[in-house]
């Protein structure tokens, strides 16, 4: 099964990702992986895509998207795959719709985790994080002990400043300036299910299991 995992900030894909692909037995595939793997194994993919990061530059579309072609044609992805953080906007979309029509075949289902801005704003920008050990705490779903201290090494925890509520809306409005238009371009492709990401993870886990094994591909 070849399957795209999309959702905003917060709504939990990293975690679905591996869940689900982990159940279906395929590669999960993030553009994060890629990325690193380029990058230390020192590809001329990963080299190229270095030096726009060492400038504090965006990588181009096209360099990300040679690495994701170079990805889905190993062999573990021949039979399937999950895409996690690609593609990003509907002209990535119909790039990833002709690569795939190159190979022979096409996606599965799209899935969105579906969850409102509120709920993100209170799952991320509870997080504490702590300076000395790193280990993240929530004030609400996981906190430690002491207000301010973690439990694991007594260091001092702080809010980082992605965690910030500012910032989180922020992302919020980039994420729907970009992704609603690739939302509805797999809508009109037929292939879009939508999973409320609300709820405890093994729960949302079941729902997104479920809308797969009623997909009609």
């Amino acid at each position: 099964m070849r399957v795209v995992l999309v959702g905003p900030p917060g709504a939990g894909k990293g975690t679905q990702a591996q869940f689900i692909a982990s159940h279906l037995s395929i590669p999960k595939i993030s553009t994060g992986d890629i990325f690193r793997a380029n990058v230390s194994g020192g590809t001329e993919l990963g080299k190229l895509a270095k030096g726009y990061m060492d400038r504090g530059d965006l990588v181009p579309d096209e360099v990300t998207v040679a690495m994701v072609r170079d990805r889905l044609s190993e062999e573990d992805a021949q039979q399937g795959f999950l895409l996690d953080g690609f593609p990003r906007n509907v002209p990535q979309a119909q790039i990833l719709q002709k690569m795939l029509a190159e190979f022979g075949t096409g996606l599965d289902i799209v899935l969105e985790l579906v969850v409102d801005d509120e709920e993100v704003v209170r799952r991320l920008a509870g997080r504490r994080t702590c300076r000395q050990c790193g280990k993240v705490w929530h004030v609400d779903f996981d906190p430690p002990s002491v207000a301010g201290v973690c439990d694991a090494c007594g260091g001092e925890l702080f809010q980082r400043d992605d965690d910030r509520e500012e910032t989180i809306r922020r992302r919020l409005e980039v994420y729907q300036e970009q992704t609603s238009p690739l939302i509805n371009f797999y809508s009109d492709e037929g292939i879009l299910v939508r999973v409320d990401a609300t709820g405890p993870v093994d729960e949302i886990t079941r729902r997104a299991l479920a809308a797969l094994r009623t997909s009609p591909n």
